[in-house]
């Protein structure tokens, strides 16, 4: 066997890993690379399968319609594959995907936790779980609060580009909630600015006296923050920002439930 032969013969091995994978997984494994790389020896690489292998796989995702372009100009999501993904997202309920995760949260913190959707102008508490202590939060499912006076909000909005807070303040202002709310456009944005460098906001009293909060963004399937997750409890238990102990926390379980959304690995 000459040096050409053996090389080409290696080249068509399959490198799966032991114990080999089964042809389905095979499929995911090339769908999953080809959508995640344009030139072929990339998905080839990513893979981790013969070249020949990667080539009939693309050939019949192609011929389905699962992807669409090919190996010049790149592959992307075909009909077939957006048609389902379409079916998938539009039975996706974030309280079922989060529910577990929220009750697991609670009994490690004992504090409350919320999970708040974004509107255009408000976030909507969709869940609600109680801690074990005997106090209880005013807050209740279906309630609207403020963007820029809650720890939820300020995750969205820190994730939003500046003209749309800007046109936010303008469409609906600032409105002061406590002592404590931000009321000035400015200030704002510098709170979101260490939101952002941080990866979680705080409501030290601002949206409801006496409450505080850490909260963390959960993101969609796009990687758009469309949601947040707060950790809530009354200020004497947590004065001044102690309350941002309980950040890795809050931040691990958006985390979780964004991954369950969808969301682009970090």
């Amino acid at each position: 066997m000459t040096e050409t032969t053996r090389m080409v013969i290696m080249d068509d091995v399959d490198r799966s890993p032991a114990p080999s994978a089964g042809a389905s997984e095979k499929t995911l494994r090339v769908l999953a690379a080809a959508l995640a790389h344009p030139r072929f020896t990339d998905i080839v690489a990513e893979a981790g399968l013969a070249k020949a292998t990667v080539h009939r796989i693309l050939a019949t995702l192609v011929a389905q319609e699962y992807l669409g372009g090919g190996a010049e100009q790149g592959y992307r999501a075909g009909p077939t594959l957006l048609a389902l993904s379409g079916r998938a997202l539009a039975s996706v309920d974030i309280s079922s995907v989060a529910a577990p995760l929220v009750e697991q949260l609670a009994g490690e913190v004992d504090c409350t936790i919320h999970v708040g959707v974004a509107t255009d102008s408000e976030m909507v508490y969709v869940i609600r779980r109680d801690a074990a202590k005997p106090y209880r939060m005013r807050s209740r499912v279906g309630l609207a609060v403020p963007m820029h006076s809650s720890g939820m909000g300020k995750v969205v909005l820190a994730d939003w580009a500046p003209e749309r807070v800007d046109a936010l303040a303008e469409r609906v202002g600032l409105p002061r909630r406590t002592d404590l709310t931000i009321t000035d456009l400015d200030a704002l944005h510098e709170e979101l600015a260490r939101v952002r460098a941080r990866g979680y906001a705080t409501d030290l009293g601002e949206n409801e006296s006496g409450t505080v909060c850490v909260s963390a963004p959960i993101r969609d399937h796009t990687g758009a923050v469309t949601h947040g997750l707060s950790v809530s409890s009354i200020e004497l238990e947590y004065p001044g920002h102690t309350i941002e102990e309980l950040a890795p926390a809050a931040i691990a379980a958006a985390d979780r439930i964004s991954r369950q959304l969808g969301a682009p690995s970090a």
